[in-house]
């Protein structure tokens, strides 16, 4: 019972979003709708880990900080590509966004075991990769039945021309 509210939860999340930012982290840009998978996202780590109330008290924060502080590293590197850094550079920046974030993530890893298990903490990823991949599954959905609404709807106004001819 707890599972299907879960999902239920999730894919009423996800209802009414197709448009997403490319690389970071798939979240709209309407920020009731980026709520909504947030709040979604937390949900399905939390079953998927199987947190404790008392782990999730501890975890959340941590994890929160340590996405926060991944998306202004990539946020860094945007900014240099809309700048029109040259290549070299680009590729500099990247070398060392990367080491940052390797930094980080030991760091963090470390801060976060404190809070859950190492088991926990390695399903950790799968788990963030999962929930990335249903919602992209949700929003591909959501757009091909938008495609195949305006399909209908176009071949509808091309017969009533027809007969109006």
């Amino acid at each position: 019972m707890k599972k299907i509210f879960l999902l239920s939860f999730i894919l009423i999340a996800l209802v009414g979003l197709s448009s997403f930012a490319q690389d970071e982290e798939v979240l709209p840009p309407d920020p009731a709708a980026r709520e909504k998978i947030n709040a979604a996202r937390v949900a399905y780590i939390t079953e998927r880990l199987a947190l404790t109330p008392a782990e999730a008290e501890k975890f959340w924060p941590l994890y929160r900080e340590f996405t926060e502080k991944q998306r202004t590293l990539k946020h860094q590197f945007n900014q240099a590509r809309k700048e029109g850094k040259p290549a070299e550079d680009l590729l500099d920046l990247e070398y060392k966004l990367k080491q940052q974030n390797l930094d980080l993530e030991k760091e963090y890893s470390g801060k976060i075991r404190q809070t859950i298990s190492p088991e926990k903490l390695m399903n950790l990823r799968s788990a963030e990769e999962d929930f990335r991949k249903l919602v992209l599954r949700q929003v591909q959905q959501r757009q091909m039945q938008q495609q195949k609404r305006e399909l209908q709807r176009d071949r509808m106004q091309q017969r009533q021309q027809q007969r109006n001819n």
